[in-house]
């Protein structure tokens, strides 16, 4: 086994171009290491083929393939319109709840939450940013606007509202019902869509429980006001460009992005930085000077995976998009002074567990370790041993596979599966023969574990321990 080539991951989107059980496989081959499967498009049936296929091909390359299921969430709409609707800028403009065929002065909004906290002077937008109100005067049922950029209106376009924080779940009836599909499935990951309190994290672990962990996505202003709680309290976080990016200036996202991925790192959170970062693949076989720029810069702050949605679910080009996202990653981080650039130091390591993880990997550094080991039955150390960025290889030991999936995508991280071993001593041995069998070290190199005491209990990360790889007795 083969430590992997490239610390950062990628998570590649499924789709029409990607189906079959060959393209997932060439997918894989080209270095995608989990798989999204987007519940806003396709029927369950294709899903589960999806899932099937993945599995499958995971099985026969050995690979334990993260895949992730995201959610639709809450999306909210105009009603329909008349035809050839063009509004000017300056143009006084009604949202109402008639329910009645909008036109070139008005239009449905059956979104009642949305009326009752909107105020004179916040921002409304329609069809992904493209036309942009503000509103002047908010009366019962009737929202009058001025226009601020004009276009064609059509019917049912989304409408974002950025400056308000709307009284409504994370999780829709078709949500819970594809969550519910997506749990049976036995998927890795939930993504929740429009999360803007802790409130609504909670409201989704209910039922989730321990089926999957949570990755929250980050596209509302309100959630970067509460960011760090937010983080604490999942699982996990994709920085989502693409409505963000929406609700906020474009001058704003850079900057998001690295307080988003900096926090990350403090609390020990794994964080994807998705949208538009190889856009231009969907028609095209090479990304723009651009693109690949992007991609280098989110390696370089140290994110744990870069996400492609079109560029593999219906481009033209999707085993090229990864490959060549694989060689941006590849090249950045063979560049000297990469780790260097990683290694933060901390006011506080967090927690002690962290406190534990950060003396471990100092430690394999000074005594030029092979690598560091952490046996985690719930994979928590190893994710604490990832949120510090080794220069060398980390390896997870675990008796489980579902735990060997869920931390795939994470930053460096390389797994073995294990027997369920009784005692630490015995982990010991186990590991020492696993790390042989498996080419991860040689006779008499060293490696550092890290591991939890009593032995078994997850969460417990507070045992370092140095190893000397030997043959067994």
């Amino acid at each position: 086994m083969a430590i992997s080539s490239s610390a950062t991951r990628i998570l590649a989107t499924l789709g029409p171009a990607t189906s079959s059980p060959e393209m997932i496989r060439e997918l894989v081959e080209a270095g995608a290491n989990a798989f999204r499967l987007n519940f806003s498009h396709g029927v369950k049936e294709d899903h589960a083929e999806r899932y099937n296929t993945i599995r499958a091909v995971a099985e026969e390359t050995g690979k334990p393939i993260t895949v992730l299921a995201d959610l639709q969430g809450p999306k909210l709409r105009i009603g329909t319109v008349d035809e050839d609707v063009v509004l000017e800028k300056g143009d006084r403009f009604i949202f109402d709840q008639t329910g009645e065929q909008g036109n070139r002065s008005r239009v449905t909004l059956p979104h009642p939450e949305i009326f009752d906290a909107i105020l004179p002077g916040h921002r409304m937008m329609v069809n992904d940013g493209k036309l942009q109100f503000i509103v002047r005067t908010v009366d019962t049922g009737i929202i009058e606007t001025e226009v601020l950029v004009g276009g064609k209106l059509t019917d049912r376009k989304g409408v974002n509202v950025p400056d308000v924080s709307l009284d409504i779940s994370p999780l829709t009836e078709k949500d819970r019902a594809d969550l519910d599909f997506a749990l049976s499935l036995g998927v890795d990951w939930v993504a929740l869509s429009f999360v803007q309190r802790v409130s609504d994290i909670i409201e989704a672990r209910s039922i989730i429980k321990d089926r999957a962990a949570i990755m929250v996505k980050i596209e509302k202003p309100q959630a970067l006001e509460i960011l760090e709680d937010l983080i604490i309290a999942t699982d996990g976080v994709m920085i989502a460009r693409g409505d963000l990016g929406v609700e906020l200036p474009p001058e704003r996202i850079p900057g998001a992005q690295k307080d988003i991925t900096r926090i990350c790192r403090k609390v020990g959170k794994p964080v994807v930085v998705a949208t538009q970062m190889l856009e231009s693949m969907i028609d095209n076989p090479m990304p723009t000077r651009a693109e690949a720029s992007d991609v280098a810069t989110a390696v370089m702050d140290g994110v744990d995976c870069v996400m492609l949605s079109a560029e593999t679910a219906s481009g033209s080009f999707p085993v090229e998009s990864v490959s060549i996202m694989h060689r941006i990653l590849r090249e950045t981080e063979e560049r000297e002074g990469y780790f260097d650039s990683l290694q933060m130091i901390w006011q506080e390591s967090h927690t002690t567990y962290h406190a534990v993880a950060e003396s471990a990997t100092s430690l394999a550094r000074h005594i030029n370790a092979a690598a560091v080991v952490a046996f985690s039955a719930s994979g928590t150390t190893a994710v604490r041993l990832s949120r510090e960025r080794p220069s060398l290889p980390i390896v997870m030991m675990t008796p489980k596979q579902a735990i060997r999936q869920r931390m795939n995508f994470l930053w460096g991280m390389n797994s073995i599966l294990t027997d369920q071993f009784d005692s630490f001593d015995e982990a010991l041995d186990g590991i020492s023969r696993l790390m042989l069998e498996n080419k991860m070290g040689q006779p008499g190199d060293q490696v550092i574990v890290v591991a939890g005491t009593p032995f078994g209990v997850s969460g417990t990360t507070n045992t370092i321990r140095v190893l000397n790889l030997h043959k067994p007795r």
